[in-house]
């Protein structure tokens, strides 16, 4: 018999988390931990990632932690040295940024990269052994309605979903996003090859365990190990002469090549390793002030997408996912409070990151007099003064996740 001054249990909402990418999964785990019922709605065929590798800062490993999956992660990752950007066309080292023990001291938490795969994989894995989540695929979703009673949603196929509130996380191109800001998303005109390669056919002199940068004309190249150094992730970005449209399809090397004309040497070997490519067409959204109608709140890319000059856009869903499950629990779990909550902690952080990444996509690509004050920005600073300018970023944690009133 329950004592008569005890007081119940607030009542579990349900939720439905509309997509099951990184962002996705996360959201549903971070609710899960709460004891709340999730149904996570992916239109593929079979969960997992597509793409290549993706780079974790201490952030991205306080919210994983914060999530019960660090240690998960932390397996599949590979630690890095250091971050460098080189000038592309001289081969003069622009920054070169220790990451070891004093990146840690500093932060907390290391810097890694990783297969995206991986990483996902890590966090599927434990959603899986977690009751109360239930993963539906090929689940490919047509409309979204809500009303006082709930939200639904509608597949293309006819099925319905219904629940108390919606997650959207969903992407770029977002379904929730339409119903809950109907804005359209920015394409970039920056296109993204990636590929990655065996160890073995990676040049010798650009084996290096680190993220590692050319900086081009209007083009940049990165590099870094993944799966304990058996292999190398590539991505070169260029400016399109085309008229892009968002999406993804197979590459052509000899497209990449017709883009990096004037880059050295070296770095121009990276052209030639790969035996294909995938091709990004990227795009983005201008930050808005409000992502939360009613019973919907968005999550990640849905809510705030970007391009990757910062690395920051898996890093900024897990640390959306972690802040989402922080406010049901601090507004004992009044889902519209908590939504609103949620989003207060989260625009001003993500929108400094969505505009922080269009600058950096700037100072990667400078030319002519802008390539020279790139190339002198950074010259001669400490690492001590590279951790101050990044402490803005790496020093997100579950303890500050909160706006505060």
């Amino acid at each position: 018999m329950t004592p008569s001054n005890s007081t119940p249990a607030p009542a579990r909402p349900s939720v439905i988390v509309a997509g099951a990418g990184i962002g996705g999964i996360a959201a549903a785990l971070s609710l899960s931990r709460l004891n709340i019922p999730v149904t996570v709605l992916e239109q593929a065929a079979t969960l997992g990632e597509i793409g290549a590798g993706l780079q974790l800062g201490p952030n991205a490993f306080a919210a994983l932690d914060a999530l019960g999956v660090g240690a998960a992660v932390r397996e599949r990752a590979v630690f890095t040295d250091r971050l460098v950007m080189m000038d592309a066309v001289d081969c003069g080292t622009v920054a070169d940024i220790e990451v070891g023990a004093a990146f840690r001291a500093r932060f907390g938490n290391p810097y890694a990269v990783i297969h995206r795969a991986d990483i996902h994989t890590a966090i599927l894995e434990q959603v899986r052994a977690t009751p109360g989540i239930e993963l539906i695929t090929s689940c490919h979703i047509a409309a979204i309605g809500q009303d006082d009673a709930g939200v639904t949603v509608t597949a293309s196929d006819g099925r319905r979903f219904q629940a108390d509130y919606l997650i959207g996380c969903d992407g770029v191109k977002s379904v929730a996003r339409d119903v809950v800001v109907g804005d359209p998303a920015h394409v970039s005109g920056h296109v993204v090859y990636r590929a990655v390669v065996p160890v073995a056919e990676m040049p010798e002199e650009l084996r290096v365990n680190a993220p590692v940068v050319w900086a081009g004309p209007d083009c940049h190249l990165v590099h870094y190990p993944l799966r304990g150094g058996d292999q190398y992730n590539l991505v070169v970005t260029f400016h399109s002469r085309e008229r892009e449209v968002w999406g993804v399809r197979d590459g052509s090397k000899d497209e990449v090549l017709s883009y990096f004309t004037g880059i050295a040497d070296l770095p121009r070997k990276l052209l030639h390793t790969p035996s294909s490519w995938r091709r990004w067409s990227t795009a983005d959204r201008d930050p808005v002030d409000n992502w939360t109608r009613g019973r919907i709140t968005l999550l990640g890319d849905a809510a705030h997408p970007m391009m990757q000059y910062l690395a920051q856009g898996a890093c900024m869903a897990l640390e959306d996912a972690v802040t989402l499950g922080e406010a049901v629990r601090r507004c004992g779990y009044d889902m519209d409070a908590a939504f609103a909550l949620y989003q207060k902690s989260r625009i001003t952080r993500t929108a400094r990151v969505v505009l922080s990444v269009r600058e950096m996509g700037r100072l990667y690509h400078a030319k002519g007099v802008e390539r020279l004050v790139r190339n002198d920005l950074w010259k001669g600073r400490s690492a001590a003064g590279f951790y101050d300018a990044l402490a803005w970023l790496y020093g997100w944690s579950v303890d500050n996740c909160l706006a505060t009133a």
